[in-house]
């Protein structure tokens, strides 16, 4: 669902209509995506031959070609070795990027879904009917 603060797209309003939107029609929210990736050795040996803008540019386009945005690209230290903010149009996009990617042999993805502070807000209002197992 999409959120305050999300950056909004047009797209043709028919290929959008199963999703509920209170913006104008045809233009639609994009949700937010945290990607954390571990390099491979060949991913790291690829990040030294290249360079990181090389990397980041590569990721750029594959965001876009998606129909995607990057907002933002690091690397880090740790388990994790670069981690990106993009928004994708839908969850099948985001996971296009991610098969893709995970596919390449070079590099392990982990995607997660970001929610602003005003969806988490609207989420807690809603009524849930949950029975915990063994209850």
């Amino acid at each position: 669902m999409p959120g305050i603060g999300s950056e909004a797209v047009a797209f043709p309003a028919r290929e959008w209509e199963s999703r509920q939107n209170t913006r104008p029609l045809g233009v639609y929210a994009m949700s937010k995506f945290l990607i954390e990736a571990s390099l491979t050795a060949a991913g790291v040996k690829g990040v030294q031959s290249e360079g990181g803008t090389a990397r980041r540019e590569a990721v750029t386009k594959a965001v876009e070609s998606v129909g995607g945005r990057l907002e933002s690209f690091f690397f880090g230290f740790g388990d994790r070795d670069v981690y990106v903010i993009a928004d994708f149009p839908d969850n099948e996009s985001a996971a296009a990027m991610a098969i893709a990617v995970n596919s390449s042999g070079a590099v392990a993805t982990r995607t997660v879904v970001l929610l602003t502070p005003e969806e988490v807000d609207r989420a807690v209002t809603r009524s849930v009917e949950y029975r915990a197992p063994g209850a």
